[in-house]
């Protein structure tokens, strides 16, 4: 088929995406009442962290598990609720407008989560289960500082950060979102690769007693797994994201951390990582091990080398119903281009 057609519930007005101002003039207000959302904000998923500001629900959401009935209920409460709203590193902004925050609450595509496999993104009702903190990270393989490391005590070391991107997913749909959180180089540094690492491997959680999607598809290899160059993994653009619109991922978006690789089709950004290992061999990832044909190791988005059932060349911003032409690496060339040799854009790679 020409382009992936979807289903008439993804699509709302242009006039409904939120602009950047907009946007800012929120993330204005929440710095300002930053105190009082940190002092409810120190426990985990059960504590009383009300989500700021809850575009069509005035009512108060007790806790970010159990039975979810709103799409912005799965915000759980970080232990470093005083770092958010980050400050906008204006190296990384996109000038486009930002997706409407509720609305991006609302679309995500995490197998694990998949409670309607007739639905593959609305995820976010069947997130409820599922414990975000404490969360700690084991680093393994070829690296000098190796061992288990509590992930909120990396965000305080590292600090905080937003930044505007595009997200581009091989579905042929696009979100431009307000990211929160630092750079991937940062974590990869403070391991110590040794210099026989070339890739590095990210590990996600197993726990199919509080993921559905995990149960119901056992045919799946999970957990799941992906991996990057060492060079992509340092590369300026890759992004640590402990949150979005200026508060904490949402569940279904990975919470409490996620990878974002913008030149890259969105599956390439794990979610939810419990391990990151360094090896000196490519490994497999979870997608190309199911479909090699349709999913490689590099997948950087390139408009010119169509998924086998269906064209890349154009996308849809989610909140919009307007094609609009995808960009070589999502519009991030001039930071990444220099990676690749030519031939690695002239098929799914």
């Amino acid at each position: 088929m020409a382009n992936i057609i979807l289903p008439p519930s993804w699509r709302i007005p242009d006039r409904e995406a939120t602009p950047e101002s907009a946007y800012f003039n929120r993330r204005a207000f929440l710095r300002s009442a930053g105190a009082g959302i940190a002092a409810v904000g120190l426990g985990a998923c059960g504590s009383e962290f009300t989500p700021a500001e809850l575009d069509d629900d005035p009512g108060e959401l007790a806790s970010c598990d159990g039975d979810i009935t709103h799409p912005l209920q799965p915000i759980c409460a970080s232990p470093n609720m005083d770092l958010y709203p980050a400050a906008l590193n204006e190296s990384y902004v996109i000038g486009e407008s930002l997706t409407d925050r509720l609305f991006a609450a609302k679309i995500s595509n995490y197998y694990e989560f998949i409670g309607n496999p007739g639905d593959i993104n609305l995820v976010w009702p069947f997130t409820g289960p599922f414990q975000v903190w404490p969360w700690t990270v084991e680093v393994t393989g070829l690296a000098e500082n190796t061992g288990t490391f509590d992930i909120a005590d990396l965000e305080r070391e590292f600090g905080l950060e937003e930044r505007l991107y595009r997200h581009r997913c091989v579905e042929a749909w696009s979100i431009r979102v307000p990211w929160t959180g630092y750079p991937l180089a940062k974590l990869i540094q403070k391991f110590r690769p040794l210099s026989s690492a070339n890739y590095v491997r990210f590990v996600s959680f197993n726990r199919p007693e509080e993921a559905i999607g995990q149960r119901s598809q056992e045919n799946y290899p999970w957990p799941f797994f992906e991996g990057l160059r060492m060079d992509e993994a340092l590369n300026e653009l890759a992004f640590v994201v402990t949150g979005v619109y200026g508060e904490p991922l949402p569940k279904q978006h990975g919470a409490p951390w996620r990878l974002a690789i913008p030149w890259k089709y969105g599956f390439k950004s794990p979610k939810a990582m419990v391990r990151i290992e360094f090896m000196s061999e490519q490994p497999p990832t979870f997608w190309t091990a199911l479909e090699p044909t349709e999913y490689g190791f590099y997948s950087n988005v390139n408009p010119l080398v169509a998924h086998p059932r269906w064209s890349q060349e154009t996308e849809i911003p989610l909140g919009t119903t307007t094609l609009v032409t995808t960009r070589l690496f999502n519009g991030y060339g001039s930071f990444v281009s220099d990676l690749y040799d030519p031939e690695l854009l002239t098929y799914i790679s």
